[in-house]
C-alpha cells in the first residue's frame, strides 16, 4: 500500500510540474514579441526614398536657389558692364563729336586767317593798278598798253569777288569805326555830320570780317 501511496504522490508531483510548465508556457506566449513593422516602415521609407527624397527635394531645392541666386548675381554684374561700357561709348562719341566740330571750327578759322593774309598781301598790288590806271590820260586810255593793264586789273578784281572779297562803301557813309579808319577830320556844310567825306584808301571785306578799314576823311 505504501507503493501505491508513493506512486501517486509522485503523479501528483509530476502533474504540478506539467501544470507549472503550461503556466510558464501560456505566460510565455501572452508576451508579445516587439513590434517592428513601424521600424521596418520607417527603414523601408529610408530605403524607398519616400523620407529621403524630401531632404533631397529640399537639398536639391536649396541648391537650385543658391545656383539662380548665383547666376542672377552673375548676370546682374555683366548687366553692369554692359551698362558701364554703353556708357563709356556714349561718352566717348560725345568727346569725338565735339572734337570734330571744334577741328572743323579751327581748320575754318585757320583756312580764314590764311585767306585774309593772302588778300592782305594782294591789296597793296591792287592799289598799285588803280594809282596807275589813275594817271593815264584819255589819249593813253585808247593804247593797247593802257587798254591791257585795264582788262588785268579788272581780272583780279573778279578773282578777288570770286574768292568773298568785297570793297567796304566809305564816302557818303556814316562814319563806323568797325569799318573806317579816320586819319582827318574836316568842316564841310555838304556833308552831314560824322559823314564819310573822302576815301585815301580802300578797305576790303572777306567774308564778313575785314581784311582792310578804309582810310577815311570825316566831316564834323
Amino acid at each position: 500500500m505504501s507503493g501505491n501511496v508513493s506512486e501517486e504522490m509522485k503523479d501528483t508531483k509530476n502533474e504540478e510540474i506539467d501544470l507549472q510548465e503550461e503556466k510558464v508556457n501560456a505566460e510565455t506566449a501572452d508576451v508579445q514579441e516587439p513590434d517592428t513593422s513601424g521600424q521596418e516602415s520607417e527603414a523601408g521609407a529610408g530605403e524607398d526614398g519616400t523620407e529621403p527624397d524630401k531632404e533631397c527635394a529640399g537639398e536639391s531645392d536649396s541648391k537650385g536657389k543658391k545656383g539662380f541666386s548665383a547666376k542672377k548675381k552673375k548676370k546682374d554684374k555683366k548687366d553692369e558692364q554692359i551698362e558701364e561700357l554703353t556708357d563709356r561709348l556714349k561718352r566717348t562719341m560725345a568727346e569725338f563729336d565735339n572734337f570734330r566740330k571744334r577741328t572743323e571750327k579751327e581748320k575754318s578759322a585757320m583756312y580764314e586767317i590764311g585767306a585774309k593774309d593772302i588778300i592782305e598781301k594782294i591789296l597793296p598790288v591792287v592799289d598799285n593798278f588803280e594809282r596807275g590806271l589813275a594817271t593815264v590820260s584819255e589819249e593813253e586810255a585808247k593804247t593797247a598798253f593802257a587798254e591791257g593793264m585795264d582788262k588785268i586789273y579788272k581780272q583780279l578784281l573778279k578773282t578777288l569777288e570770286d574768292a568773298g572779297v568785297s570793297p567796304i562803301d566809305a564816302v557818303g557813309k556814316p562814319f563806323d569805326p568797325d569799318y573806317h579808319n579816320a586819319v582827318m577830320h574836316v568842316d564841310d556844310e555838304s556833308f552831314g555830320e560824322n559823314i564819310v567825306a573822302e576815301e585815301f584808301q580802300k578797305g576790303y571785306l572777306y567774308r564778313d570780317s575785314v581784311v582792310r578799314h578804309s582810310m577815311v576823311k570825316v566831316a564834323n
